[in-house]
């Protein structure tokens, strides 16, 4: 009798995880895409959370990628750095040392963009659902290795195990293919002005998504 208790019990518990395995292929679809499906760049590259010491050198990776009406100051980054490490990634050159490329953004309960997050780290909240991007950059030496999508892909990464909802950032024209590749949504116009330029303001709903 016990054993075939047993046997039922294991029966049903790989029904259970059958179904479970099901339900989460269905919510990987948007992390699985071809596009963004991660580059193993690990033995050249490490990324991880900044650390406090390096927001003035992730400033100068920004301006080398951005028009000074756009990037970010070495003020701003440093704030950012200090309010949410946990949601700003670099990838460093383990040869060199060197920051090749960053992805920061701030947490919060608001839904649409807003020119203020990009000099108000005050706005951030920990807790908050939706993440606003405020920069990807990667130096001009290091492009072409798909190093953007590998340090995008583990970002959303991140933000499926924090439990978020959204993530979503602003672009210019020539750029929405590019994210759209990574499966962001085109929103139309973005209630954006920043360095004179109008934006895109694209999403990603992580909550539908899992970790691949």
């Amino acid at each position: 009798m016990k054993t075939r208790m047993a046997e039922n019990a294991n029966i049903k518990e790989n029904e259970i995880q059958k179904e479970i395995k099901k339900e989460t292929g269905e919510e990987q679809k948007m992390l699985k895409n071809e596009y963004l499906s991660e580059i193993n760049l690990d033995d050249r590259f490490e990324l991880r959370e900044i650390r406090l010491g390096e927001a003035v050198e992730a400033a100068g990776v920004e301006k080398a990628c951005f028009p000074p009406s756009e990037a970010c100051s070495e003020k701003m980054m440093v704030e950012r750095a200090t309010k949410a490490p946990e949601y700003f990634l670099v990838a460093v050159d383990r040869q060199t040392g060197k920051i090749a490329g960053i992805l920061n953004g701030l947490a919060t309960d608001e839904t649409t963009f807003r020119d203020e997050f990009f000099t108000n780290a005050e706005l951030h909240v920990p807790e908050g659902k939706t993440i606003m991007l405020l920069g990807l950059a990667v130096l001009p030496e290091y492009r072409g290795e798909g190093l953007a999508r590998a340090i995008m892909y583990r970002y959303l990464c991140r933000m499926v195990q924090k439990e978020k909802d959204m993530v979503l950032l602003t672009c210019l024209d020539s750029r929405v293919p590019m994210y759209e590749k990574m499966g962001f949504q085109d929103k139309g116009a973005a209630n954006s002005t920043w360095g004179g330029e109008e934006w895109h303001e694209m999403n990603y709903p992580v909550g539908i998504g899992k970790l691949p």
